[in-house]
């Protein structure tokens, strides 16, 4: 038990100076700011230029995500990407991009910042696109012979977009 005060106490001081305070670290300027400012949210002002079609996404999901997706994104081992319409208010929901996503964009988003798992953020904004197009195709939300780019994404309406609210806290996005 000594050595769990022991680590309170040194966390609590840890906290209280700061860690430059401790003489780690430092405070990132605003190039290291701007490059880690990546986020896309849902108006998708934020998009960078870029296209991808349908076929492209079909050839990358398979080299790059069918490992832990599965050959059409409904097998796993990892989440369920394509189907589950029409199951939220079930007792068995499958929470899916084509089921509860609200927005296009934050698809775009997490593929971009996490994906491939094994390499996080190495997909060009082209094949981000591409992959995009791919999933939202897979879930009936765009035609297979989509070539998505900026405009064409921020202008995707996702079927469970009305299955949200606005978050009501002041300054909340």
């Amino acid at each position: 038990m000594p050595e769990r005060a022991l680590l309170l106490t040194v966390l609590l001081w840890a906290s209280a100076t700061g860690a430059e305070g401790l003489g780690l670290g430092h405070a990132p300027d605003a190039a290291t700011l701007a490059a880690a400012d990546t986020a896309i949210g849902p108006s998708g002002e934020e998009l960078p230029p870029g296209r991808g079609s349908v076929d492209e996404g079909a050839a990358l999901f398979a080299a790059q995500c069918a490992a832990c997706h599965g050959a059409t994104g409904r097998e796993g081992p990892d989440p369920v990407l394509v189907g589950g319409q029409g199951t939220l208010a079930t007792a068995k929901p499958e929470q899916t991009i084509g089921s509860y996503w609200p927005y296009a964009t934050t698809v775009f988003d997490y593929i971009r910042r996490a994906m491939p798992f094994t390499r996080p953020g190495s997909l060009s904004d082209d094949q981000v696109y591409a992959l995009t197009a791919f999933l939202l195709a897979r879930n009936g939300i765009l035609p297979q012979d989509t070539v998505l780019d900026r405009d064409g994404l921020r202008a995707v309406r996702m079927p469970n977009q009305d299955g949200f609210f606005p978050d009501p806290r002041p300054g909340a996005p």
